[in-house]
């Protein structure tokens, strides 16, 4: 190991979870909300885009939420957290919600995350969101950076490109056929065993 102190900075939904909207999509029968941040760039124009589709149907916090309950990490997610943080620190960054993210966290033994948040009316209509800071996740590990940190990262969607290629090494984890194609210079893995293995192989460089 060497003298440099490193934080690991990983994506949430795809790498440790599933993808929130996709379970929704799937529990509420409304195939737009299979959208995300692999399909569009644009998180500002995805976000406002789900916000209009839940107002067409009347869906707010409450039904999402209650979607969230019944998710679990990805199989060999927490172990993986867990081994992560035995050699270093870890921060989950991640373009999802405090209302979103917080059972998820319990169930991942409660890493540090940075995320944001959501404007939701008494009656859990979801009125707007907001984000933490502009391109919060490169934002992030610039901030890290400045107080003396290297950062590793690893993300499987466009919002984690930034952030990956700002740090010392990185990563995308169960990406995308078309992200890894316009991506080359980028490892790709599919295993969390083969993640492991580079986040400890980059500490040692």
């Amino acid at each position: 190991m060497s003298n440099r102190m490193y934080i690991s900075c990983l994506d949430m939904e795809g790498v440790l979870t599933p993808e929130i909207w996709i379970a929704f999509s799937e529990a509420s029968g409304i195939p737009e909300l299979r959208r995300t941040t692999r399909d569009e760039p644009d998180y500002d124009k995805l976000m406002r885009w789900r916000i209009g589709i839940l107002k067409e149907h009347g869906l707010g916090l409450n039904e999402i939420q209650a979607t969230i309950a019944k998710i679990d990490p990805l199989p060999g997610a927490k172990e993986f957290l867990d081994e992560l943080r035995a050699i270093g620190q870890v921060v989950i960054l991640s373009d999802t919600f405090e209302q979103f993210a917080s059972p998820l966290m319990k169930k991942l033994g409660m890493p540090s995350i940075f995320c944001n948040t959501l404007d939701v009316a008494p009656d859990g209509e979801i009125t707007g969101f907001r984000m933490r800071c502009e391109k919060s996740k490169l934002t992030t590990v610039k901030a890290l950076q400045s107080i003396g940190f290297e950062t590793i990262a690893a993300g499987d969607s466009y919002n984690d490109l930034d952030m990956i290629r700002a740090g010392r090494a990185g990563f995308l984890f169960r990406s995308t056929d078309k992200i890894k194609a316009d991506n080359p210079d980028i490892p790709a893995f599919e295993e969390f065993g083969e993640l492991l293995a580079a986040f400890r192989a980059a500490m040692r460089a």
